[in-house]
């Protein structure tokens, strides 16, 4: 183990049944550094994580781990934390019923003659959220705080365990730039204090701003470490590294063959659930059949507030105004109503609310159109898995078969079944919210040329992004959206990202 490391990991193989998820692979992280681990999805980054953290337990993979200059032979999580290893996951790992407090203390309860002290527990709860920059009374529940407050949360709990190396797994996938930043910050500031970072990104942005090294992961071995002092790094270098090849053009060539009107909103309002705030306000937009529209705008906006209150009001109170399908003036009450007027919505939150993540492929893509595989009430098991056969092959779904569970897929073969789930139900609208959120670069090309595919076959496909380049690279149109409101239209030759920006902040000031 050299001087300056304070983990070295050897040789390390894994293996699920049929598939090696890491093959002799050679890790070396310095003490007091932030390591950035990038690769596809799929590359075997967070399964090299879990068996670092101990989720996979010595014995159940091949090779060595030496971390601050002792071999680790953990049977599990605690035993690494033992050695203050701790690892967050992209999924937070939080009781949101639970106070901050518990939180940060939960299994590592602040004890005095056996009952738990509430004082003292709240007390060093306190001092931690001070470390991590988190202006938060310890008390308050965990639901009760936005996504980026959680993320620090979680830190903060590291830090209660007297944490020497810190792994991330897509810290900032959820977050906004704000969040984003203000997290990337406190990350430089622990490794001042010379706490170890390991993180996972696709954000490769943020990679070369934050990382002093950068492994790259492809297909489960390791292609290259770089030391970003010492060597000339830019995005297109990690990209080659990733995917195996270069990636000049981000977004696959697309000649747009737009036809008919298939979707028109006008005067569109939603308030809030709770009817305390307007979050859509006259909204008017236009989809037509094989054209593909952006939606921009900051965090807040509306923006898929809009969409799904649209989607069969799924969202929102007093909804009112008018939708037109096909140039006919519809009445959409439900989710069921919106389907079978040709509106497909597919959420920005996948694992969540858009797949079924311990059921199979098959069955997730057939959910949304089972009518279609079914008579007298009894679905065609059959017809069923011939149909996830065929999208399985046509959206090149990376699975040993269609009894594969979703919820152990990458997070682009993820998408690729919510696609395909939207598909079979051969829409004239489809809607996809944030369609590449946590997919890397190779990945994201995949998904762009499904886009253009199921636009060419006639669909009016309408894309909420938070990425501009992606929506300018990815668009014919884009409407920008800012407190609700539609606050401009730009075709794709006029779009860039300031004209959007300018767009989207419009109206910001004055408030609702």
């Amino acid at each position: 183990m050299t001087a300056d490391a304070i983990l070295q990991m050897r040789g390390i193989t894994k293996t699920f049944p049929g598939v090696r998820a890491l093959h002799d692979v050679n890790l070396s992280v310095r003490r007091g550094e932030i390591h950035a681990i990038c690769g596809e999805n799929g590359a075997g980054k967070s399964t090299l994580m879990k068996v670092l953290s101990g989720v996979y337990p010595h014995g159940s993979y091949a090779g060595e781990v030496t971390f601050d200059g002792q071999p680790c032979h953990f049977a599990g999580i605690r035993d690494s934390e033992h050695r203050g290893i701790v690892i967050i996951h992209q999924e937070l790992a939080l009781c949101p019923q639970l106070s901050i407090a518990e939180n940060i203390f939960l299994g590592n309860e602040q004890t005095k003659r056996g009952l738990i002290d509430w004082n003292h527990t709240n007390y060093q709860a306190a001092r931690l959220l001070a470390q991590v920059g988190l202006a938060e009374n310890p008390t308050v529940p965990v639901a009760g705080i936005g996504v980026g407050k959680q993320q620090l949360v979680e830190i903060a709990k590291a830090l209660s365990k007297e944490v020497k190396l810190l792994i991330l797994d897509e810290p900032t996938a959820a977050l906004n730039d704000d969040d984003s930043a203000h997290l990337l910050d406190l990350l430089r500031g622990l490794r001042d204090t010379g706490i170890t970072c390991v993180i996972i990104s696709h954000k490769l942005n943020e990679i070369l701003d934050i990382a002093d090294t950068i492994s790259i992961l492809r297909d489960g071995e390791l292609i290259e470490t770089l030391d970003v002092a010492r060597d000339e790094i830019a995005e297109d270098r990690l990209i080659s590294g990733m995917v195996g090849r270069s990636m000049e053009h981000r977004f696959p060539p697309h000649t747009p063959k737009i036809g008919a009107e298939a979707l028109r909103i006008e005067d569109w309002t939603v308030r809030s659930p709770d009817r305390d705030r307007v979050v859509v306000d006259r909204a008017n937009l236009t989809l037509h059949r094989g054209e593909i529209v952006g939606l921009a705008g900051l965090m807040g906006a509306g923006r898929t507030e809009l969409a799904m209150s649209v989607f069969g009001r799924a969202y929102g109170r007093d909804i009112s105004g008018r939708i037109y399908v096909r140039g006919e003036p519809v009445t959409l009450r439900s989710v069921r109503d919106a389907i079978d007027h040709g509106l497909a919505y597919a959420t920005e939150d996948r694992k969540r609310y858009g797949l079924n993540l311990i059921e199979d492929i098959q069955r997730n893509v057939s959910a949304a159109a089972l009518g279609r595989l079914a008579r007298r009430g009894w679905v065609n098991e059959g017809a069923e898995h011939r149909v996830a056969q065929e999208y399985r092959a046509s959206m090149n779904i990376k699975a040993p078969t269609v009894a594969s569970i979703v919820g152990k897929l990458s997070g682009g073969n993820q998408q690729k079944v919510v696609l395909s789930k939207w598909i079979f139900t051969e829409p004239d609208v489809l809607i996809l919210d944030e369609p590449t959120r946590g997919i890397d670069v190779g990945a994201k090309f995949e998904i762009y040329s499904i886009i253009n595919r199921i636009a060419d076959a006639g669909t009016a496909v309408l894309v909420i992004s938070s990425e501009l380049p992606e929506l300018i690279g990815l668009c014919d149109r884009i409407y920008t959206l800012s407190a609700g409101r539609i606050t401009g239209e730009v075709a794709r030759a006029d779009a860039t990202q300031e004209r959007l920006m300018q767009h989207m902040v419009q109206g910001q000031e004055a408030g609702r």
